[in-house]
């Protein structure tokens, strides 16, 4: 028996931004782990279906999303949580497979560096140049937008 190997064939896809950022890692850490901030900061994120908490091992929460190509569902699974230093949450897309959000949370002598990776372990096809391009670029905006937000309210 042979196998189509092009219908399992996966590309692996890992994309990381960070900032620095004048504030606690607690403070840093329950801002972001809170679903209903999502669309404070980045613009692909419109509504969260949950509870206006920092999300913790074993939450759920249902987030409205959008791509170039329309709007998109996504439940999502808190995998991991560790305050506040990591948090992860995981989620299926039809369209890319799984897709895992890390975050963690480093002390600095001046607050925090946060580190924002965006993961899809088993992408069907690979992002295109553009697609990546764009990627990083609401990223760019999103942890601007943390950092603005966060230190404006911890001054």
């Amino acid at each position: 028996m042979t196998t189509d190997r092009s219908r399992t064939q996966t590309h692996p896809f890992e994309i990381r931004h960070a900032i620095d950022i004048a504030a606690p890692p607690e403070t840093v850490f329950d801002y972001v782990t809170n679903p209903k901030s999502w669309p404070e900061w980045l613009p692909s994120s419109h509504a969260l279906d949950c509870d206006d908490r920092p999300m913790g091992f074993g939450d759920t929460f249902h987030e409205h999303w959008s791509t170039r190509t329309g709007p998109v569902d996504l439940d999502w699974l808190v995998i991991a949580c560790d305050r506040p230093t990591l948090w992860i949450g995981l989620t299926q897309t039809s369209f890319m497979g799984p897709v895992m959000v890390h975050y963690t949370f480093e002390a600095t002598a001046g607050g925090t560096t946060f580190t924002r990776i965006l993961r899809n372990p088993a992408r069907p096809k690979p992002p295109t140049a553009e697609m990546v391009e764009r990627m990083s670029t609401e990223a760019e905006l999103g942890l601007g937008n943390i950092k603005k937000i966060v230190e404006t309210s911890n001054s």
